[in-house]
């Protein structure tokens, strides 16, 4: 099987984006397995920048098929607007380019107005969740109240099923938030229009049609939103998000077995940043902590909210290998780091005069351990240029030789700007 999964190794924003985006190019199809629009990947190409939440970072390749799996939790209306968009912007131009299954789950306003009251009823104990209904609509179809893609075409269904789903949450509305409760008939007049613009991309079975292509040799990327250490059970919970990010995901999400994967590409930048709240050992709350977020642009493109940024922390990124069986790291964003006289990289924890041996992804202890910092030389020189590798200043290579000897995980790929062209290869992703 030729199957590979792209996950992000950190908190998320790490440039799945723009490194699916890459792969593509070599790639007969790409397949997005969970979350929804609170993931934002941003591509660049000849300068301009498109964001996509749901649709596969590949659809800017014409000839690679486009998959947004039943793991994925699906706001019609954001959908819609991204295919409009994409096709004003030239790209999607053929039908067959997306399927979408019939079996995603649906996010609707109603999911958004809960996530959005939980978090400011609960001010003192916030998540920092996006407020894009994404736990909601997974709390749905935990509790089978959740509505599928394929309702909405299912007029009789549709109307029963919404008026489940809604029975207690207008109750809470009313009576808890104080917020309008929802019309089953409005929200149904409100959806229609959207049908048609979906119809096109539907499809009754996903997971058949990735798995015969899996197994006629065709090279399929699997990709993966937000980042390992925000896994709904691996990651720091509650300070999470609320589907699986790892790698395992993707056999979950899409219904392929294990077996149908054959490498996993870790992506981490060359430093840290996080979103929202939870803890962050390597932090800098500090000038430095600003410089990195001004020098790379550390603002969410889903929430424009500023990232707080730190030193990379490769005692982090063994357990995200560890767990997600990473066989091969992408390094991005480089060239943030030129300018910088020194570098640090946090190689450990201490926790009570314990030199930790594990992550703790327990918030209790990972919110007191003291990260242990060893100092690298910085450069001067801009990356953002360089084409060969044999082009990097001496300290930018003494410091991705430093990041790839600590993990034991070869580096594959470096990026060294946000455009395709800035991509610097030591070894090919598909090898057949």
């Amino acid at each position: 099987m030729s199957g590979i999964v792209v996950v992000g190794a950190q908190w998320g924003d790490e440039g799945k984006g723009k490194i699916v985006d890459v792969f593509s190019a070599n790639a007969d199809m790409v397949v997005r397995f969970q979350g929804g629009a609170n993931a934002g990947h941003t591509l660049v190409v000849n300068g301009k920048k498109t964001v996509l939440h749901l649709i596969p970072s590949g659809i800017l390749h014409k000839e690679t098929m486009c998959v947004i799996a039943s793991g994925v939790s699906i706001d019609v209306e954001s959908l819609v607007h991204e295919i409009d968009q994409l096709k004003v912007a030239g790209f999607l131009t053929e039908n067959k380019q997306l399927l979408v299954s019939e079996s995603a789950s649906m996010i609707l306003p109603y999911h958004k107005t809960l996530d959005q009251c939980r978090e400011s009823y609960n001010s003192k104990d916030k998540i920092g969740t996006t407020g894009r209904g994404i736990g909601p609509a997974y709390e749905d179809r935990a509790s089978r109240r959740g509505l599928t893609i394929g309702d909405l075409f299912r007029d009789d269904a549709l109307k029963e099923r919404l008026e489940l789903a809604l029975r207690e949450k207008n109750i809470l509305f009313d009576q808890v938030y104080k917020v309008p409760t929802v019309s089953v008939d409005a929200l149904i007049e409100k959806l229609k229009p959207l049908r048609e613009k979906i119809e096109p991309y539907l499809s009754r079975d996903v997971a058949a049609i990735v798995h015969k292509n899996l197994k006629s040799g065709k090279r399929v990327l699997f990709e993966g939103a937000q980042g390992t250490l925000l896994d709904l059970f691996h990651g720091t919970y509650p300070y999470v998000t609320s589907s699986s990010t790892v790698a395992g995901s993707a056999c979950v999400g899409t219904g392929i077995g294990p077996t149908s994967i054959s490498k996993v590409i870790g992506i981490t930048k060359a430093y840290a940043t996080r979103v929202g709240e939870g803890p962050f050992p390597s932090e800098l709350i500090d000038e430095t902590g600003q410089k990195l977020r001004e020098a790379g642009v550390e603002f969410g493109s889903t929430t424009g909210r500023p990232r707080r940024c730190g030193w990379l922390d490769l005692f982090a990124l063994k357990y995200a290998i560890r767990i997600n069986g990473i066989t091969n790291l992408a390094l991005m964003k480089l060239d943030v780091l030129t300018g910088f006289e020194k570098i640090g990289v946090c190689v450990g924890y201490r926790l009570n005069d314990e030199h930790l041996t594990e992550f703790p992804n327990q918030i209790h202890r990972l919110s007191q351990v003291e990260p242990q910092i060893e100092w690298l030389p910085g450069w001067k020189e801009d990356l953002t240029k360089v084409s060969h590798l044999k082009d990097l200043p001496r300290a930018a290579t003494n410091y991705i030789d430093f990041i790839g000897n600590h993990l034991g995980t070869p580096i594959d790929v470096i990026s060294v700007g946000p455009g395709r062209d800035q991509t610097l290869w030591v070894k090919p992703l598909f090898t057949n």
